[in-house]
């Protein structure tokens, strides 16, 4: 199966489509023999006490790829967030991942995440190569978690 972002151009309209990785438990050995050094798109996950799982991060990682950034994002003695280390250290942590070598792709799928998850402060912005960002999902695992 192929994982990754793909775009077509529709007009001054940009359609994405994101195939994720299967969701893994974030573990360091897992991260390393599975999650390639490339850039992309990831989503991380925390597993709450009723089974549900609850978004920790949703970014994008340039330099080192994604192995490096989901290996430094789900270790609590790496992380200098307070918050953060709390649920790295006592909860289960998933993630899953998209590999794109597109700098635009990265900036318009995380956006379009985040204008979704946190609309009142998404804290980034899209590429501005569209007028108006579409994106389509697929995964191969049934994916329902709680904000």
């Amino acid at each position: 199966m192929d994982f990754g972002v793909r775009v077509q151009e529709k007009g001054e309209d940009g359609y994405y489509f994101i195939q994720w990785s299967p969701l893994a438990v974030a573990e360091r050995w897992t991260i390393s023999a599975k999650v390639p050094a490339v850039a992309g798109v990831y989503e991380i996950y925390w597993m709450d006490d009723h089974g549900h799982l609850r978004m920790l991060a949703v970014g994008n990682t340039h330099y080192g790829g994604l192995r490096s950034e989901l290996r430094r994002l789900t270790d609590a003695e790496l992380t200098l967030d307070a918050k953060a280390r709390q649920i790295l250290e006592h909860e289960e942590i998933w993630f899953r991942y998209a590999p794109t070598n597109s700098a635009t792709a990265m900036s318009d799928v995380v956006w379009f995440f985040r204008k979704t998850y946190f609309p009142e402060n998404p804290g980034v912005e899209p590429s501005g190569k569209y007028r108006k960002i579409f994106l389509k999902e697929s995964a191969p695992d049934k994916l329902i978690w709680v904000p």
